[in-house]
């Protein structure tokens, strides 16, 4: 049987380092310019700041349009790099380019711990990366110079040291601007693209309820952690305040305490506690309270790495405080889709912001709040791309709010998923995982290299899966979809309280397209993995959001599976009956546009 990943979806990192600075591993790096060709100029900058309690040197380009000066103002975007990127790497700088092109005065610098930056990484910390950030916007506003005496004053200000700033970037250049707006007011706009919400769900996922930690995403975590670790071989001569202990070298501790736990497969009580309070305090989710700045968030479709549960997350907060946000799901993230121009999508790269939807929504944006043009329209609460649309100027659809789940389908004992309840046959069926991984859905590494990667599987005995009748009409899913259930596991039932969360059971939810030819879609490799809490209660799966178009015809399948080789599953064996009957069993709910 044939299987598939998702239409138009090629498996490569291109539309990352087309577009905005979130490179894994080391990035190609090109000569900044030092002057321009008329539309601005290029000075390279230094600045020394205080942050976390180190010395740090920061490293940073400005690009000033022709024109601008103190007569005549304009205002400012500062951004940063993606992880294991810099000011210069061929993502980044597109952006002081681009946007210095538009008359904005572009402040572009390398983040603490890359490129020729100083200090430790410490994961977008408001308390230190956020800090430097601030530091850099004194610098817009007229409050400091730069090392070697260079002053601003050719910013708009809104009152004395207050520059009128937005922010712009991908990825670890996206949370560190929730983490500067969250130390620091001034910022007037933000534009986050493909960043993550809570870094304890991106790197550790538990798409159920409650405090568990989840399923380690060891692929990604370990990619980034080694990325960070072997800085001296693509970046010589490091300061030494790049430079932390032996046993934890460019990161700071609570760091690499965190890969370390995760990579030792136990979760003891304390040790877990550490990991999630230091998960949160870098994270948006604990800090989103104090972001006041209008928001922009973009997120990918393709994105294995933060999906677009982590956006919906943080727009959500900012909405229910009254921090004005909208949100874009765009075609590409840190798992692949396209940033083909020709499709409508934006790419620096090929200078189509103004041509792309995403790109006149972000222009719009800073329009709206950093030039002051109040008229501006930014656009819908949410709008998202359809890879089934051809037509460039229609790939997008809006929405007035978020998706509700608006279909019901059940788990019947036959493994036929069905629309009623009364149809729901009696039966029990059991699966059990094995020492080794028998289920894929991706290779985080390989595809992030743009190398082959094989077709999602499952293999037989080890998962369950219920498939639906041919659909009678087309029908899109757009959002996420959310699965009630409830699992018998007597072995995971008597070790499940064993003090270790490492010994509670632990499976993988998806969803996927069934063709009438038997082929098989993963929507964009996406699963829910889950660490139930407790095997004796009914427990409710997020999975992560989808826009995927089911063909009439094709069919649904739901799934459930013991392992998943891009994460770590159980420890031991631990079959799985699940039983269904017409007054109980699971139910499969979906956001299904016209449902």
């Amino acid at each position: 049987m044939e299987v598939s990943v998702s239409r138009r979806v090629p498996r490569s990192r291109a539309p990352l380092a087309l577009a905005l600075g979130v490179a894994l591993t080391a990035p190609l790096t090109l000569t900044a310019p030092t002057a321009a060709s008329g539309r601005y100029t290029v000075t390279a900058l230094k600045f020394t700041v205080q942050a976390g309690g180190r010395t740090c040197t920061v490293d940073a380009d400005l690009y000033r349009p022709a024109g601008v000066d103190r007569s005549h103002p304009a205002p400012a975007l500062l951004a940063t790099n993606g992880f294991g990127g810099s000011k210069s790497d061929g993502s980044t700088d597109v952006i002081g380019k681009a946007f210095a092109e538009r008359g904005y005065v572009s402040l572009i610098y390398s983040g603490l711990g890359f490129g020729k930056s100083g200090c430790l990484i410490s994961m977008d910390d408001p308390g230190i990366d956020g800090i430097a950030a601030s530091r850099l916007i004194d610098f817009l506003g007229g409050r400091r110079t730069t090392d070697d005496g260079t002053r601003a004053d050719f910013v708009t200000l809104d009152s004395a040291g207050d520059p009128r700033v937005g922010m712009i970037g991908g990825s670890y250049g996206g949370a560190i601007q929730l983490a500067t707006a969250a130390v620091d007011h001034r910022v007037d706009a933000l534009v986050p693209l493909v960043t993550w919400n809570d870094l304890a769900y991106s790197l550790d996922p538990n798409n159920t309820a409650g405090t568990v930690p989840g399923a380690f995403k060891w692929q990604w975590t370990n990619g980034f952690y080694l990325a960070g670790e072997s800085q001296p071989l693509t970046e010589p001569n490091l300061d030494p305040s790049r430079i932390n202990s032996l046993a934890c070298l460019h990161f700071v501790t609570p760091a690499c305490d965190i890969i370390h736990t995760l990579d030792s497969g136990s979760y003891p009580a304390d040790a877990t506690a550490e990991l999630l309070t230091y998960a949160h305090s870098v994270s948006p989710v604990s800090y989103l309270s104090r972001v006041k700045a209008p928001t922009l968030l973009v997120q990918g479709q393709a994105d294995t790495l933060f999906d677009l549960n982590e956006a919906t997350a943080t727009y959500k907060t900012l909405k229910d405080q009254g921090t004005p946000a909208k949100m874009i799901w765009q075609s590409w993230g840190h798992s692949g889709g396209t940033s083909d121009p020709d499709t409508g999508e934006l790419n620096l790269l090929h200078g189509n912001l103004e041509s792309s939807y995403v790109g006149r929504r972000i222009l719009a944006w800073f329009d709206r709040y950093l030039r002051g043009h109040k008229g501006a329209d930014t656009g819908p609460a949410l709008a998202y791309y359809r890879d089934w649309i051809t037509d460039p100027d229609r790939t997008y659809a809006t929405a007035a709010r978020l998706p509700a789940l608006t279909e019901k389908l059940y788990l019947s004992g036959d493994g036929k998923l069905v629309d009623n309840r009364a149809k729901v046959a009696r039966g029990s069926r059991t699966y059990t995982n094995r020492l080794i991984s028998t289920s894929h859905s991706e290779n985080s590494l390989t595809g992030l290299l743009g190398l082959p990667d094989p077709a999602p599987y499952d293999t037989e005995g080890t998962y369950l899966g219920w498939t639906s009748e041919p659909l009678a009409r087309t029908t899109d899913v757009v959002g996420a979809p959310r699965a009630t259930l409830r699992v018998v596991s007597p072995k995971a039932e008597r070790t499940q309280d064993s003090g270790d969360a490492a010994d509670k059971l632990v499976l993988f939810a998806k969803l996927y397209d069934v063709a009438p030819d038997g082929t098989r879609t993963l929507v964009h490799r996406l699963v829910a993995p889950v660490r139930v809490p407790d095997v004796t209660q009914s427990f409710t799966v997020t999975l992560p959001g989808i826009v995927h178009r089911y063909a009439k015809g094709h069919r649904l399948r739901f799934v459930i599976a013991a392992s998943d080789d891009a994460y770590y599953g159980n420890r031991g064996i631990k079959p799985v009956t699940v039983v269904s009957a017409p007054g109980d069993t699971g139910v499969l709910e979906l956001p299904v546009l016209g449902g």
